[in-house]
């Protein structure tokens, strides 16, 4: 990184992510009611080692501690969800004061110290009261979603700098309804296409609720993105990533910047087509003011038979993460630049990037060398960016702390921040020293 460069400067803004069942435990303490990711790891085989996130890093009483680590690091701001589990307990919209409460005092703390908060409203723990009811194939569960946003928004306003409405409704959508690897663990592309128009519609309805009560903090969404290669260059491995960017990427991205879906996509499923009523889209379209991007590799695609006419390779790489992900940086530079060169397209935010690496203590440090390389690269990658004109305002690096990692259990760790899930002692690792003098630098340049 040059001395000159953009992300030094003290304008850009540089955080570390997490999420509030990846980390806090007390999944049944003041009031919390059941998600459906409790419900999903208690069903046989749904994640590693029967692993369930009941205790997690138990941030929810160490938060305090863990406050103290991102202030340690320097860095300017903090992103955390509030788990909606935890705020409105019942179909009714009973609000619980208890939980109001332990956010705000987070917020109190974040505030004071000069660590801009930013708050992601849903990352994925959805109240198993609104599942047993039909989850996100349910339209009321949209109103349940403005509902909640209203709620947390009034309680909090302008403490907050910035709030996404969801995080990666990808995931919620595909990996939750077609793929069955997340919760609530169904293989149906109908029922996926149509969670993913109410997620999306749940987002249009929070927008006006947010901005009303918080006029001063900036409202957007959170979308993961991996570009598409072919893994031949063939004809019809080429229309195979048209495919599957159009489903992965733009069947999110494009009514969000334009208010209608991909034509293609929808074409090639018709019988899955999603129930949009008349004034959905004008909701989905209304402006962000940003876009998050989460950002980890690329898909690399071939043609193949079936309904979906394309498929993901697995990567052969030696370089792969612990998740088997390719480590590939331009495409962070790529994806950027793609979102950017949209007319409509708001300024935008690397709202999470980093991987998981088999980190183990030895002599009391952890040398995680790889994912100080990993993060530089990207840094240097966001960099390459801003250089070709795209308007980045942040990076966050995910994750703040090891944490229960949804399917795979406790056996990847993303952070930078070692944890002994039986002691819940914090290590910092190689990485965390990284970014900390990264921004003593920033600080004393």
């Amino acid at each position: 990184m040059q001395p000159d460069s953009p992300l030094l400067k003290k304008e850009f803004i540089f955080g570390v992510a997490t999420a509030a069942f990846q980390i806090e435990g007390a999944s049944d303490v003041d009031g919390r009611v059941p998600s459906i990711w409790d419900t999903f790891c208690k069903e046989p085989g749904r994640v590693a080692n029967g692993d369930d996130g009941s205790r997690a890093c138990d941030n929810y009483f160490l938060w305090e501690e863990d406050l103290a680590l991102v202030q340690d690091l320097g860095v300017d701001a903090y992103r955390f969800s509030i788990a909606w589990p935890r705020v409105i307990t019942d179909t009714r919209g009973a609000i619980n004061q208890a939980a109001i409460d332990h956010y705000r005092r987070q917020l109190n703390y974040l505030n004071e110290r000069g660590i801009k908060p930013y708050v992601t409203l849903y990352h994925w723990d959805l109240p198993q009261y609104l599942q047993d009811r039909g989850g996100w194939l349910n339209r009321e569960t949209a109103y349940a979603f403005a509902y909640y946003a209203d709620v947390v928004s009034r309680a909090f306003g302008d403490q907050v700098v910035s709030y996404s409405t969801l995080n990666e409704p990808w995931c919620s959508a595909f990996l939750g309804y077609l793929h069955g690897i997340h919760a609530p663990g169904e293989r149906n592309r109908k029922h996926a296409y149509q969670a993913a128009h109410h997620l999306l519609l749940a987002h249009g309805l929070a927008l006006p609720k947010l901005r009303a009560n918080a006029p001063l903090a900036e409202v957007g969404i959170v979308l993961n993105i991996s570009p598409s290669d072919p893994i031949e260059n063939s004809l019809a491995d080429q229309n195979a990533c048209a495919l599957a960017d159009m489903e992965n990427r733009d069947l999110f991205l494009q009514p969000l910047l334009e208010g209608t879906y991909p034509e293609p996509v929808l074409n090639r499923h018709p019988d899955c087509v999603p129930l949009v009523l008349p004034g959905d889209m004008v909701l989905i379209q209304a402006g962000l003011d940003f876009i998050g991007l989460n950002y980890y590799t690329r898909n690399q695609v071939k043609a193949a038979d079936g309904s979906a006419g394309y498929e993901v390779s697995p990567y052969r790489g030696t370089d792969a993460t612990a998740m088997g992900w390719e480590i590939y940086p331009q495409g962070l530079t790529r994806t950027l630049q793609h979102l950017a060169s949209h007319p409509r397209c708001p300024p935008l935010y690397v709202t999470e990037n980093g991987m998981a690496a088999d980190d183990q203590i030895r002599n009391g440090v952890v040398d995680d060398a790889v994912r100080v390389a990993y993060l530089q690269a990207h840094l240097n990658a966001a960099e390459d960016a801003i250089a070709s004109g795209v308007d980045l305002r942040g990076y966050f690096a995910w994750s703040l702390l090891d944490n229960f990692e949804w399917a795979e259990g406790y056996d990847k760790r993303f952070g930078l921040f070692h944890v002994d899930y039986m002691s819940q002692q914090r290590t910092p690792k190689a990485s965390a020293q990284a970014l900390k003098q990264l921004m003593s630098l920033r600080r004393n340049r």
